[in-house]
């Protein structure tokens, strides 16, 4: 395999390994599929969290905090920051690093800021990726914090094993209003900044939404956690929620079934991603060109070119 990085150091947790593992696939250099196929048997212990949730929610700190927290209870943390793309560079913004300075130090947490380079769904191509180096380099708990764009961060809920929603008081207004979907990947939410006004009102404006949703006597209930990260209030009560949600998981069966569900996702990803390469070719692309102007004049309809190039 064509790379300068050592399997066995990155085992090890060696952290420059690491770090140059990430960059090694997110840059989809040569051998990184190769690479990542070695080191899949290395992973699967590791728990996954995702923190999401709107723009100023308090997201940063309240990752910032859990990661303090596990590190008290000896456990080794990933912090993956899927930051918006910079519109000079293409690479992640820095903001989330400097609002985590209260871990970066750590040698027990290694945090990587990670461009979504376009992707609407909040989390990088290549997030899933660098959760699965981490996840072989021995961390136990890697979280995921996404980009502040509200409902499109749904795909999150197809890497982490718990994903938690973060809001404020303020979002109280306007969670009737949230598209379904945020609400539903939800595994529980966090009401931050509860010190605020109007944290009560929109607690049971979320618990009424909660009550709403389809249940039965087996099913996980989604609950509230009010915290003020900035203070440190709240932490262990989100962490406590985090591992009742884990208990669940692993005694109803669902942990299994729910990283079977993310695999066949990440696998249909792959092949799309595959098909769409070596779909592409000249021969199709040109026809397509050649096609644009009888589709335009209605001589042709879309779906008689896109039978034609799929039979090409």
């Amino acid at each position: 395999m064509n790379t300068t990085i050592d399997i066995q150091k990155l085992l090890s947790c060696d952290r420059r390994s690491v770090a140059r593992a990430i960059s090694f696939v997110e840059n989809e250099n040569d051998g990184a599929e190769q690479f990542l196929s070695e080191l899949y048997k290395h992973t699967g212990k590791a728990y996954r969290i995702g923190i999401t949730g709107p723009p100023g929610a308090g997201k940063s700190t309240l990752t910032n905090k859990l990661a303090k927290f596990y590190r008290s209870q000896d456990l080794k943390v990933g912090i993956i920051a899927v930051d918006p793309t910079s519109p000079f560079t293409g690479g992640a913004l820095l903001g989330d690093r400097i609002r985590m300075n209260e871990v970066e130090m750590d040698e027990g947490v290694f945090i990587r800021s990670m461009a979504s380079r376009g992707s609407l769904g909040g989390l990088s191509k290549k997030t899933r990726e660098a959760a699965d180096i981490l996840d072989a380099a021995g961390f136990d708990i890697i979280l995921f914090e996404t980009v502040g764009v509200g409902q499109s961060e749904l795909d999150i809920a197809g890497a982490a094993d718990t994903t938690v929603v973060v809001l404020v008081p303020e979002s109280g207004d306007g969670i009737q209003a949230m598209k379904a979907g945020l609400m539903e990947i939800a595994d529980f939410f966090v009401l931050n900044k509860s010190d605020r006004p109007g944290a009560d009102q929109a607690v049971m404006s979320i618990k009424m939404i909660l009550g709403f949703r389809p249940h039965d006597e087996h099913s996980w209930m989604a609950d509230v956690v009010k915290s003020t990260a900035s203070e440190g209030v709240g932490i262990e009560k989100i962490a406590s929620e985090i591992f009742r949600h884990q208990e669940y998981l692993k005694k109803s069966g669902e942990f299994e079934k729910r990283r079977a569900k993310q695999l066949r996702s990440r696998i249909e990803e792959i092949i799309n991603d595959k098909f769409k390469i070596t779909f592409w070719n000249t021969d199709r692309k040109q026809l397509l060109d050649q096609e644009l102007l009888k589709i335009l004049s209605r001589s042709r309809t879309p779906y008689d070119v896109a039978e034609e190039l799929l039979k090409k």
